[in-house]
């Protein structure tokens, strides 16, 4: 079999089996296409590969500075490669049993201040430009900060999957998997009010079925949500994920559960929400300094013992 042919019958086992999205199963054949390019140097296939060629794979990685976070995602999809290859019994052997994955820093995810979000709304409906888009675009950094949905997941929102009423939407995530997400009243009323009166006049006569349309009445790409985001903050340090960690960071901060939040946001495994714990505890330690009396008193006596 040869590499062409093993790649994609791993993709169409991810996208048919595991029901991963169009754009996780690319990545991972970038990646794997990356290493069978690396293979082929050596006159080796991906079903000939050694445990040796693989480290030297990522040895080659570590030297052209590839970051230790971007080698563990390369690894991983390496891994999830063979165990297919091994389930299809199409090999007998897993050359990447007892490698270790690139040791990573915990990077904590950026989020925004409350006031920085007031401030992207504000400034939104503040620019010169059609109300119709301007109320698009407040609902949609409404629901966005309300809900922690992923870009791509705002980007498909249909119209049949939101209750307005109940302060809800029906929310499609990887691997198509659904969750029912609330969202408090000021994203109700905003929603409602760009349905009423702004997206009817960018649909014109199409009949879209999603939320979220241009000015033809047609979806918005992600591309088109990241540009929307990104210039509604005076410095453009501003993106669809950094809203959906603020939802995440400000929910925990103000006492939620990491279940609740799991559950919003769609994470499969409850250790990719604990991050949000390491956020809070710098918030928690912040608020601590600040009025314990015992930490004030301290802060003054090392002044003093330093004059």
């Amino acid at each position: 079999m040869s590499n062409q042919q093993a790649l994609s019958a791993f993709l169409c086992y991810l996208k048919v089996e595991k029901g991963l999205s169009r754009l996780t199963a690319l990545a991972y054949g970038g990646d794997l296409l990356q290493l069978a390019e690396f293979l082929e140097l050596k006159k080796r296939t991906l079903l000939s590969a050694t445990r040796s060629d693989l480290l030297a794979f990522l040895e080659q990685l570590t030297a052209n500075r590839v970051e230790s976070r971007s080698r563990a995602r390369k690894l991983s999809a390496i891994r999830h490669f063979y165990k297919f290859l091994l389930l299809d019994k199409r090999t007998e052997c897993d050359p990447t049993l007892n490698i270790e994955s690139p040791r990573q820093w915990k990077v904590l995810p950026k989020s925004l201040a409350v006031s920085d979000i007031d401030e992207m709304l504000a400034r939104e409906q503040a620019k010169p430009q059609h109300p119709a888009l301007a109320l698009r675009n407040g609902a949609l950094l409404e629901l966005l900060y309300a809900t922690g949905m992923r870009v791509s997941e705002i980007a498909n929102l249909r119209l049949e999957d939101v209750d307005l009423a109940g302060s809800k939407a029906i929310v499609r995530g990887k691997g198509d998997k659904e969750r029912l997400v609330p969202f408090g009243v000021s994203a109700q009323k905003t929603l409602e009010t760009y349905l009423r009166e702004a997206r009817p006049q960018l649909c014109h006569i199409r009949r879209s079925p999603l939320v979220f349309v241009d000015r033809n009445g047609t979806g918005l790409t992600r591309e088109r949500v990241w540009r929307i985001v990104r210039e509604s903050k005076s410095d453009g340090k501003a993106s669809p994920h950094m809203l959906r960690h603020s939802c995440a960071t400000h929910m925990v901060g103000n006492g939620a559960d990491l279940r609740t939040v799991q559950t919003i946001l769609g994470h499969a495994d409850i250790s990719t929400t604990q991050v949000y714990t390491h956020v809070a505890l710098d918030r928690l330690k912040e608020v601590y300094k600040q009025h314990h009396p015992r930490s004030r008193k301290r802060a003054g006596a090392a002044a003093k013992e330093s004059a």
